[in-house]
């Protein structure tokens, strides 16, 4: 027997109604977020652990949260300027450059510590991104050719700066603390820590934020919708829990604890998610990439902040050079970093962000960076070669650039 009174079955089909009407009213304007991405890397892992069931071993999705971890990096650097509407080519080989002097300069012919080497690196990376904002905005040359000749440069240097050390064309990292970078984990205990206190904060942040919208009376998420994000939440922590703490090591060693390569990707996607949603910097970013003239008359230094987006990418680049030196214990003039930068275009596109400027979200380049270590993961494991993971990754990115075209229609439509 129900104890169901007609009174409470009106407020749960008010509240089951006010979510559909929602998701429809986002669908129409083009507002659909992730979830047709999430719903493709969802189809994808089905299809690969199908075809291979090593492929959500637990060794396995670590091993395929660290192949993502440059793509995210990169992807999130790429945010930056995607939504000035500029983009920077030469974020590739700025990686390869920064993770690269780190590797010199802690060698055993220059003794530098492992700290002053990183931020050595990261100066060098920033420099560079600094350098092509002020070309672009100094001399008003467009972005994708100025990076792109900083690209070759960018290249020719790298090049100079491994050959000349005598080794080959290739230098292994001799240092422990930046080999640790991917290779180092966190215990479990710290582990289990730092999920629960992540999900606990970005449920409250959810919570609240939505709590402010409706006592504004703006548009709010239902409470089913927030208890649907706060469960997902929840149970996503939970799989990264088990996924981390589970030993995937061998029979002579025991391996658990989440590695420092996602923590140093959940700082940058934190604090740069902050610098975004929070800060006056990131709301005149999201202003100047919908309409810079608009955004200059109601007094923005407009200038000031594209500069700013340019040194960002440069900056993170360089991260994403150090997770990349170490993930590959050293760093080789046969660095292809232009497939980099593509890849991490694609990262942030797949992820949502707009190639057209004003609408995206770091968290974008997350997902998006997933789907492309998925691919190529995924296919490794069924044994395909490079070139169906070339035309794969090809449809994916083709497909997400289909949704954005497709979402800024409708937005024009439904305004």
């Amino acid at each position: 027997m129900s104890t169901e009174t007609p009174s409470d079955a009106g407020v749960a089909q008010s509240t089951n109604a006010g979510v559909l009407r929602l998701m429809i009213t986002r669908f129409r304007r083009g507002d659909s977020g992730m979830i047709p991405i999430v719903i493709g890397l969802v189809i994808l892992c089905i299809y690969f652990q199908v075809r291979s069931s090593s492929f959500l071993s637990v060794g396995n999705l670590t091993n395929l949260m660290i192949q993502a971890t440059i793509f995210i990096l990169l992807g999130i650097a790429e945010v930056w300027l995607l939504l000035l509407g500029e983009i920077d080519l030469s974020a590739g080989y700025n990686a390869g450059l920064g993770g690269g002097l780190a590797t010199i300069l802690v060698d055993q012919q220059f003794h530098w510590p492992w700290y002053l080497a990183i931020v050595a690196g990261l100066a060098a990376s920033t420099f560079f991104g600094a350098l092509w904002g002020m070309l672009v905005i100094g001399l008003r040359l467009p972005s994708f050719i100025v990076t792109l000749a900083g690209q070759l440069g960018l290249e020719g240097l790298l090049l100079w700066v491994v050959d000349s050390q005598g080794t080959g064309g290739s230098i292994s990292i001799t240092q422990p603390d930046l080999y640790n970078i991917v290779y180092g984990d966190l215990t479990p205990l710290f582990t289990i820590i730092l999920v629960v206190g992540t999900v606990a904060l970005l449920s409250f942040s959810l919570i609240r934020r939505n709590s402010s919208r409706a006592a504004r009376k703006l548009e709010s998420v239902p409470a089913l919708l927030m208890s649907i994000r706060i469960g997902g939440l929840v149970i996503a922590g939970g799989l990264l829990i088990l996924i981390f703490n589970t030993d995937r090591g061998g029979k002579f060693t025991s391996i658990r604890g989440m590695p420092f390569a996602i923590l140093i990707v959940g700082v940058v996607l934190g604090g740069c998610t902050f610098i975004m949603n929070k800060t006056k910097p990131g709301r005149y970013i999201y202003a100047i990439g919908g309409n810079a003239e608009a955004a200059r008359r109601a007094g923005i230094a407009v200038n000031r902040y594209r500069l700013m987006a340019f040194m960002m990418t440069g900056l993170i680049s360089g991260i994403a050079g150090l997770v990349y030196v170490s993930n590959l214990n050293g760093i080789s003039d046969g660095i292809n970093g232009g497939t980099l930068v593509l890849y991490a275009v694609a990262a942030a596109v797949i992820g949502g962000t707009s190639l057209f400027g004003g609408r995206g979200k770091m968290v974008h380049a997350l997902i998006g960076g997933f789907v492309i270590a998925t691919i190529y993961n995924g296919m490794a494991l069924i044994q395909l070669g490079a070139p169906q993971q070339y035309i794969a990754t090809a449809l994916v990115l083709l497909a997400a650039v289909t949704i954005d075209s497709l979402a800024r229609r409708g937005s024009t439509l439904v305004h």
